[in-house]
């Protein structure tokens, strides 16, 4: 290319760049754009189709290398590589280290490697070697230990989950466990480094980034990392007292984790939910509810907005999403059919969602098209939406569903 055309590039590339930060950033705060913003993300089940998943999750170069390809394939407005497992549990362990928690929040297969964690199975390791990683938590606290972790979670998880939820760290102190710690500081410098690449790599190219940081709902922290989905609904049963305790001692410790990243810009904090739709409405409302409820406040006292993934069936809960400040975030549906959600939210919530990945794996392109442009025509009015697929898009998607989809949504998304 000669140096007027690399010229030429660049300012197109920052134009665009400018264009679809402002469409997503309209959409979130309520207002109509001059398109709706498609976003699509991935934890590296479409990213399979340039390298293995044991390449993508343990080498970064090529990691790198898939998110660029892809986007130049696919060119959406904002494309989120996810290519690491829920370590919400670690990060919660460094909560009083803002240096720390940030970079162990996805959870890597180097880290996977150093810590020997329980919590997930990882291609080339436990899992063929190009597969996806897996989250398959534990039972790591017994019920008569809730009062202890009340006490103060995060030295319970650093002096007695993290022994037994790591095979490196099972004798505390020895020369192995320490030796772990120290490995791990380094993987959490080279994953630091990964994550801002690969932010240089899409900006370059013209793809905006979301500035996230983290946070987790009280509930799903004990059901996901410490008492399993069966234990936690017992638990509610037999030991409500307890649970509620739990979740308001965890209140403060997810908050500082969210917060480590304040000082670098961050507007949103990723919260994905798991057990809200195994919970009846008086049961979330009692024991899930307010505990989220303070975190997303919390955060949005300080400036933060919510990315909330709904995961499963939200129609149950829907409404308890009023409860919050008008723009207080945005809600990604998983099952929730985004339609319903519009009406109930119109003018309060940014709904984000509506793409399953049966219609992009089984549709033909034309079916895709006709689906999207009904749906829009629904959800459009008024501003505040953002078409996105719900969950992981699957490596053998054909390629022209992908492009329909792109396609349709310059088609019948401007306003």
């Amino acid at each position: 290319m000669s140096v007027a055309g690399e010229f030429a590039s660049k300012v197109s590339s920052g134009k665009t760049l400018v264009e679809r930060r402002e469409r997503i950033e309209r959409a979130i705060g309520l207002k109509e754009p001059d398109k709706v913003p498609l976003i699509l993300s991935s934890c590296g089940d479409v990213l399979r189709k340039y390298f293995t998943g044991y390449e993508l999750y343990f080498n970064y170069e090529k990691a790198r290398k898939a998110v660029v390809k892809f986007v130049e394939e696919y060119p959406v407005d904002m494309f989120l590589p996810i290519l690491g497992a829920e370590g919400f549990f670690f990060a919660l362990a460094f909560a009083d280290y803002p240096d720390i928690a940030p970079a162990i929040r996805f959870w890597s297969g180097a880290m996977h490697d150093v810590l020997k964690d329980k919590f997930t199975k990882w291609p080339g390791r436990e899992l063929p070697e190009d597969s996806v990683f897996q989250f398959i938590g534990g039972q790591f606290m017994e019920v008569k230990e809730y009062s202890k972790f009340s006490d103060n979670p995060a030295v319970f998880i650093n002096e007695v989950i993290l022994p037994r939820a790591c095979t490196s760290l099972e004798k505390v102190g020895s020369p192995e466990a320490n030796a772990a710690l120290i490995r791990l500081g380094v993987e959490v410098n080279r994953a630091l480094k990964f994550l801002e690449d690969i932010t240089m790599d899409l900006i370059r190219i013209g793809f905006p980034s979301f500035p996230l940081t983290s946070a987790y709902a009280p509930l799903d922290y004990i059901g996901d990392f410490l008492r399993t989905l069966p234990g936690i609904l017992i638990d509610i049963r037999k030991y409500p007292d307890e649970v509620k305790l739990a979740c308001e001692s965890l209140v403060e410790p997810i908050i500082k984790v969210a917060l480590a990243m304040k000082p670098v810009g961050v507007k949103y904090a990723f919260i994905p939910l798991h057990l809200n739709e195994y919970l009846s409405p008086k049961i979330y409302y009692e024991f899930y509810w307010p505990t989220l409820k303070k975190v997303i406040m919390a955060l949005y006292g300080q400036g933060i907005k919510s990315f909330v993934f709904f995961e499963g069936w939200h129609d149950a809960h829907l409404e308890t999403i009023l409860d919050l400040p008008k723009g207080w975030g945005v809600a990604l549906f998983e099952k929730t059919d985004v339609r319903k959600a519009k009406k109930v939210l119109a003018g309060h919530t940014c709904v984000m969602g509506g793409v399953p990945p049966s219609l992009l794996l089984e549709a033909t392109p034309d079916k895709i098209k006709e689906y999207v442009r009904n749906l829009l025509r629904e959800v459009k009015p008024g501003g505040g939406f953002i078409l996105a697929n719900s969950v992981d898009i699957p490596k053998n998607v054909p390629p022209e569903n992908l492009r329909a989809l792109i396609e349709v949504v310059e088609e019948e998304g401007k306003y």
